[in-house]
């Protein structure tokens, strides 16, 4: 799907495509494809790169194209293998043409449109653009590491009251998360730093790449604090699950070893032996007084260990 904005005093939607307006394409059909080639000029294997989900934050020059590929944050899904990922959002700029493409539809650029559309001031030209997309990926991946705050904060409140495997999965996956927050983050950051020598720079860019990079490292930040948090909560119930797995051993050694006792007596005097009591009408009192007076100093001795 693609969707042209006049970006002049304001954003505004357009029917088709006129120089220097703004294409978005989200999540390109063979149609889009075929414009984006045919009648845009772009090279092919830029369309390759920016779908490559693994394609790394960066930017080329070919054929008077400027490709810029940077990493936005994108929830998938909190029942997921990881929440929380990014993904690659491809600008290329080429003269009066600007186009964005990224192959799945985001909360981000949904975002970034309203904004810009309450904001009722448009874009000065591509490095404008380009530089608000990159501060607008910055406070979304702060949206995003708060939400991931939050459930860390209860997945902690459950673990305190019940440790439960459920709690400590969810918690591994949100740290593949901020793996991956982390990675693109740093790229980003580099990225930003060549594009300032790469693209035209005024006054206002230049006031725009300092609050870009406020965020990024406010980002990267709070990505290191939550993915230390979360290594030492996952140590530090780790620790009690074993601490509680050698509380229970032991208890079942020292019952163990408490039943022993009576059962040694009972086997020796059950035995078809001559033991000098058989003709005691005693004998098996005292054999039972024997059992219970070696299981309750046994069991006072093990208490006083405060192994019971």
């Amino acid at each position: 799907m693609r969707t042209f904005w006049n970006y002049n005093g304001g954003i505004k939607h357009i029917d088709n495509w006129e120089p220097n307006c703004w294409v978005q394409v989200t999540c390109p059909v063979d149609d889009d494809i075929d414009f984006l080639q045919n009648e845009m000029g772009m090279p092919d294997y830029f369309l390759a790169d920016v779908s490559d989900a693994d394609e790394r934050a960066r930017y080329d020059l070919d054929e008077g194209w400027l490709m810029v590929i940077m990493r936005i944050p994108h929830l998938k899904s909190l029942q997921s293998r990881s929440p929380y990922t990014t993904i690659p959002l491809g600008i290329l700029i080429k003269g009066d043409k600007i186009i964005t493409i990224c192959n799945q539809e985001t909360r981000m650029m949904l975002d970034f449109i309203n904004h810009q559309m309450r904001r009722a001031e448009g874009f000065i030209d591509a490095a404008d653009l380009t530089f608000r997309l990159f501060l607008c990926a910055s406070v979304w991946y702060l949206k995003y590491l708060k939400q991931v705050g939050g459930i860390v904060d209860k997945a902690k409140r459950d673990l305190d009251k019940d440790i439960d495997n459920k709690d400590l999965i969810n918690l591994s996956r949100l740290q593949d998360s901020l793996t991956y927050f982390a990675t693109s983050i740093r790229g980003n950051e580099n990225l930003l730093s060549k594009l300032k020598f790469r693209l035209p720079v005024d006054e206002l860019d230049a006031e725009l790449i300092e609050d870009v990079n406020i965020e990024m490292n406010q980002a990267r930040e709070t990505t290191a604090i939550y993915n230390n948090i979360i290594g030492s909560t996952m140590d530090t119930y780790a620790n009690i699950i074993n601490n509680n797995m050698n509380k229970v051993m032991r208890l079942l050694t020292s019952l163990n070893m408490i039943i022993m006792f009576p059962t040694l007596i009972t086997s020796m005097f059950g035995m078809n032996l001559i033991n000098g009591m058989e003709a005691w009408k005693i004998g098996f009192p005292l054999a039972i007084a024997a059992c219970i007076i070696s299981t309750c100093g046994s069991i006072m001795w093990f208490k006083r260990k405060k192994w019971l």
